[in-house]
């Protein structure tokens, strides 16, 4: 469905192109996959972000692993166990599974950390090839300029059509001015410490007003964390006492069968 769009709304282009009697209309693509492979900062971020999602698996595993262990220490020790123990040890198999059943969504379901973090480190070169695509059709008077790696159907695309090499150049230089904005704000930096301390004291009232607010930002963002970190903590503790008490009452029980059982061997 998504394609047959496409296609028509292509078609209708075309169509008020040729409508234009006797002018050329200048056609480019680009190709974004293509454009994502050769851009540094994308694919060191790619490389972290597959850290992660092999550091999550790691720990989906163990749990598992754990859990698979679980069962099996149950099946062994069934024969001796009573239908209350066997009920509790089946709770708890089925909470922990639980938990981590959650914690799988909250790392690769839809709506998960992985698809959340792939779509927050392609939309900034989204954003900049948006950019240079604008400044290319405009400097080059390009008509149309596509996306070859989209839903669109290409059935033949000429090389000499393809702007991908211009986008990527027009990125590297954006990102060249923003190292030499970052290096003239540190050298601005080093002429500021150098002040003397009447110089300080003239500060102007706008500079002052604008470290007050990026004081109070840190701030901010500082309780946000410590909010945060608060309630992780209570939630891992919570979790954590309620898997000791039914540890420990699973342990009172058992203590209870092996009292019943040498009471009546005794008697």
């Amino acid at each position: 469905m998504k394609n047959s769009i496409l296609i028509t709304l292509a078609f209708l282009v075309f169509s008020g192109f040729a409508a234009k009697a006797q002018q050329t209309v200048r056609i480019g693509y680009v190709d974004m996959e293509y454009i994502l492979e050769n851009v540094p900062e994308y694919q060191e971020a790619s490389a972290q972000l597959e850290n992660k999602v092999q550091q999550w698996k790691r720990e989906i595993e163990t749990e598992l692993n754990r859990i698979e262990k679980m069962k099996q220490d149950l099946a062994n020790e069934r024969p001796l166990l009573t239908s209350e123990l066997i009920s509790d040890r089946e709770d708890e198999i089925k909470f922990e599974e639980k938990k981590i059943l959650d914690y799988q969504q909250k790392r690769f379901g839809p709506n998960g950390d992985l698809i959340t973090q792939k779509l927050q480190l392609v939309k900034p070169i989204q954003d900049q090839v948006f950019v240079a695509v604008q400044e290319i059709a405009k400097n080059r008077d390009y008509d149309l300029i596509f996306d070859k790696s989209a839903d669109v159907i290409t059935l033949y695309a000429a090389d000499r059509l393809d702007v991908s090499d211009q986008v990527l150049r027009s990125i590297t230089r954006a990102s060249n001015r923003e190292e030499l904005e970052t290096r003239q704000e540190k050298r601005e930096l080093v002429r500021q410490e150098a002040k003397t301390v009447e110089e300080d004291a003239v500060l102007s009232e706008r500079e002052q007003l604008q470290q007050q607010r990026k004081e109070e930002r840190e701030a901010l963002l500082e309780e946000r964390r410590r909010v945060r970190d608060s309630i992780r903590t209570a939630k891992k503790e919570e979790l954590e006492k309620r898997r000791q008490e039914i540890l420990e009452e699973r342990q009172r029980k058992k203590d209870s069968v092996a009292k019943a059982r040498e009471e009546n061997r005794n008697n």
